[in-house]
């Protein structure tokens, strides 16, 4: 008789994973990393520096302050050039010792690690966060989820309003965030970064890392053997199997691997590193610091599991220096010398032409032939700067603004509209000029830009 149909199903729901407590010293790495990385993001915002905020990404003005630096659009070139070094760091250090950032300092991480501590504050230990999951609904459960929601919500909230205070001066964000005054944009981008940290760090977790983030598919790309990476000594830990402990396992035909699962319990993604490399594993070291435990009450010697590369598991000698780090170490080095030089010799101020399109020239009643043409100063400095303009490249030719005195403040965009004189028999046709704008209150700051003079051709 024929079977009946089958109801086969093809997807499976994702599995809560319920990561265990741990202690060891890379733990507490990864406690400190998590609390300088959330102290400078939450404390940034408030440093002042030169009468405004440390970092500010002002995009009304377009404007960034870093530190003692303003950049404007026109210094988007060294943004790019950062924005490489920052890859070519990832590539480097990837080959050098794996998914050191995923582990350690990278932001899905550092805020999950936030939102699984209030989980555990508030709902307990990994088994009393699952049996209050299984467990029916009642007051004691609303308690203590509506507390750990709370405490989400409020600190995605918080988090929203930091990001936003990397653009919005945070001094004046906070009073209008509670007095309701807020603008249109603020307050999409403060929602929306702050849901984003609760729905990321709250819920999906271990998900943004194994199906969302583009690291984890190209990383493969970038180890090599000698790549230092989490490994579990297979040689050492097999068979596996439960013994009294001090006992030799030798003697018992096992490993050293008792089987105990706390590896598997202890990790955020939910793997068994047993299993060898995967792309789900972030490097965090969870679960070296769970044997390396249970090895010390078995009184067996550490390093079970380890961070090792698969030359030194196979009993060779990694080699550090090899073609693609070297490649990598030295194109870094060389980025970031250039940008050091580059923003070291940035200028101050810088000065465009724009000649006047109404007309190509005029005579005046002194019997001079003008040009008109406006400047536009942008002063990158953090002070204010008097200039001096004069003309270079055509004989008798002089500049004239109706400006009582030509000031440019500190971050100030400048337009001052010139006129480029000349005596009328001393010139004919179009000439090439250079209009030189130079400090006169502060030495070795000058600025030109070319312009073409035009006058009427002699016949």
């Amino acid at each position: 008789m024929a079977a009946g149909p089958q109801d086969v199903r093809l997807y499976e729901a994702q599995q809560k994973i319920y990561p265990r407590e741990v202690s060891g010293r890379f733990n507490t790495l990864r406690v400190i990393a998590v609390c300088v990385l959330l102290g400078l993001f939450y404390a940034l915002p408030w440093l002042q520096w030169d009468g405004h905020q440390a970092i500010l990404f002002d995009l009304p003005h377009r404007k960034f302050h870093i530190l003692g630096l303003t950049f404007f659009p026109q210094d988007f070139y060294l943004l790019t050039w950062l924005l490489v070094i920052a890859a070519l760091s990832l590539f480097f250090f990837t080959a050098l010792a794996g998914r050191l950032w995923c582990g350690y300092a990278c932001p899905q991480t550092v805020w999950t690690e936030i939102f699984v501590w209030m989980e555990r504050l508030f709902e307990g230990n990994r088994l009393q966060r699952m049996k209050l999951d299984d467990a029916p609904w009642s007051a004691r459960k609303i308690l203590r989820k509506g507390g750990k929601q709370a405490a989400w919500l409020t600190f995605a909230f918080v988090t929203g309003i930091t990001f936003v205070g990397y653009f919005t001066p945070v001094r004046e964000l906070i009073p209008a965030t509670f007095s309701a005054s807020l603008g249109g944009w603020e307050t999409f981008w403060v929602l929306f970064y702050g849901f984003a940290t609760y729905g990321n760090a709250g819920y999906m977790r271990e998900q943004v890392c194994k199906y969302m983030c583009p690291y984890a598919r190209f990383q493969g790309a970038m180890f090599d053997r000698n790549t230092l990476l989490i490994s579990y000594d297979t040689v050492r830990g097999e068979p596996r199997g439960s013994r009294r402990r001090g006992s030799d396992a030798r003697d018992q035909g096992l490993g050293d691997c008792i089987d105990c699962t706390l590896c598997v319990q202890v990790c955020p993604t939910g793997i068994d590193i047993r299993k060898g490399l995967q792309l789900e594993c972030i490097a965090c070291a969870a679960c070296i610091d769970a044997c390396d435990d249970v090895m010390d009450r078995m009184q067996a010697p550490r390093g079970l599991i380890r961070y090792a590369t698969h030359t030194s598991m196979a009993g060779g000698k990694t080699k550090v220096a090899r073609p693609r780090t070297l490649i990598y170490g030295s194109v870094l080095l060389l980025l970031i010398i250039g940008f050091g030089i580059a923003v070291g010799q940035r200028r101050l101020i810088e000065v465009d032409v724009l000649r006047d399109r109404n007309a190509l020239y005029r005579q005046s009643a002194d019997g001079h032939i003008e040009n008109v043409y406006t400047l536009r100063f942008v002063n990158k400095d953090e002070n204010a700067h008097s200039l001096k303009l004069d003309v270079r490249g055509l004989e008798g030719a002089e500049v004239d603004t109706d400006a009582p005195a030509l000031a440019v403040g500190a971050g100030q965009i400048l337009s001052v509209p010139v006129r480029v004189r000349v005596p009328a028999g001393q010139v004919s046709g179009g000439h090439d000029i250079e209009v030189v704008a130079s400090a006169t209150d502060q030495s070795g700051i000058e600025v030109s830009a070319s312009a073409r003079f035009m006058a009427p051709v002699k016949k």
